[in-house]
């Protein structure tokens, strides 16, 4: 595969980069490994993953993702060198009581700490990409549509946050920072900051992408433009409604087909599980169908091929789907077929905002 420069770093990834949120939950290490052994054989040289993983999030499953890669690591020495590894350090607890102790800031120890956690777990000396995971102060995400003032509570600064991000990379623990779940405005400030200050540039934004989540086209793709910040494009299937296997159910709830939105309650009830979000996905899917591809294949094409997009975020439990979404990286889309996706967009804007 190709390799692609990361922002103004010097990260080269694949176009394809292999999320690890379910390790630990849906697939038990054995599983994992061998689907990391089958994403290397096939040339992806990038992994996602975080301190919070696996997903849906608890306390019993907290950190346990990066173990199991730790694990992998050291069961394939020579492994390590050859990937881009990328971890996040948790925002505020949003209400999860394990993920330091409920509180609802995130203060340079934090990111220290963390950070020195994460490379003990994952048994390796330095992060290539440590991001943080949800901004630290109050932002529309997660399902939020709109940005509330009356929530806009004291929290550490993005300067201090950026001056605790330098010194891990002075240190050589990371190689190069990023967001994740960010605004324009708070790509813009941490650009700004870092150039200010002499502090480390945002390689990354990781945020939601494709056919049900397009906010990232309303603004905050102007800003990675011209800020020469790199899009990292996680959920492009939707949650598994962009495969098609919910299509004929008529539900997304436990009469649906084995999936993480009808096993989970929890993400049933998040953006990913509103009505509107299933109708829009089988609108998508739909169109797949009748221009000869599986919805898998457009919905992955759409991210693969999109040019705010740097590195499309696959979630797999078996090595079977890992083969299907790397197999759709080179198929195009006809200008007919993103004619009537945008149509479709146009009807049902984004439902899984």
């Amino acid at each position: 595969m190709k390799k692609i420069k990361l922002g103004s770093s010097d990260l080269q990834v694949t176009p394809i980069c292999l999320g690890t949120m379910t390790f630990g939950e849906q697939v038990d290490e054995a599983t994992s490994h061998r689907i990391l052994d089958h994403s290397l054989a096939r040339g992806i040289n990038f992994l996602d993953t975080a301190e919070m993983y696996s997903v849906p999030t608890r306390a019993e499953t907290f950190n346990v993702t990066e173990k199991i890669l730790g694990n992998w690591f050291e069961k394939n020495p020579g492994a390590r060198q050859k990937l881009v590894l990328a971890t996040k350090v948790a925002g505020p607890a949003r209400g999860m009581g394990w993920v330091r102790g409920g509180s609802t800031d995130l203060t340079p120890s934090d990111i220290t700490e963390a950070c020195h956690a994460s490379l003990k777990r994952m048994k390796t000396d330095v992060i290539d990409l440590y991001q943080i995971h949800w901004p630290v102060r109050h932002v529309p995400a997660f399902g939020v549509m709109y940005f509330d003032p009356a929530k806009d509570v004291p929290v550490t600064s993005i300067h201090d946050q950026l001056e605790a991000l330098g010194r891990l990379v002075q240190a050589g623990k990371v190689r190069a920072i990023g967001l994740s779940n960010e605004s324009p405005y708070g790509v813009h400030e941490f650009v700004r900051l870092a150039e200010q200050h002499g502090l480390p540039r945002v390689a990354t934004v990781q945020n939601p992408y494709g056919l049900l989540n397009r906010t990232v086209d309303n603004g905050l793709d102007e800003t990675m433009y011209r800020l020469g910040v790199s899009l990292l494009a996680y959920s492009p299937l939707g949650f598994g409604l962009l495969t098609g296997k919910y299509d004929a159910s008529g539900t997304t709830g436990e009469a649906a087909p084995k999936g993480r939105i009808s096993i989970y309650e929890s993400v049933r009830k998040q953006r990913w599980g509103r009505v509107e979000s299933l109708e829009a996905a089988r609108r998508y899917n739909a169109l797949a169908r009748q221009h000869g591809l599986t919805p898998t294949q457009m919905a992955l094409a759409f991210c693969y091929t999109k040019w705010q997009v740097a590195s499309t975020i696959i979630g797999v439990t078996t090595v079977a789907q890992l083969d299907e979404d790397i197999d759709a990286l080179g198929t195009v889309l006809p200008p007919d077929l993103l004619e009537a996706i945008d149509a479709v967009r146009w009807q049902l804007r984004d439902p899984a905002v």
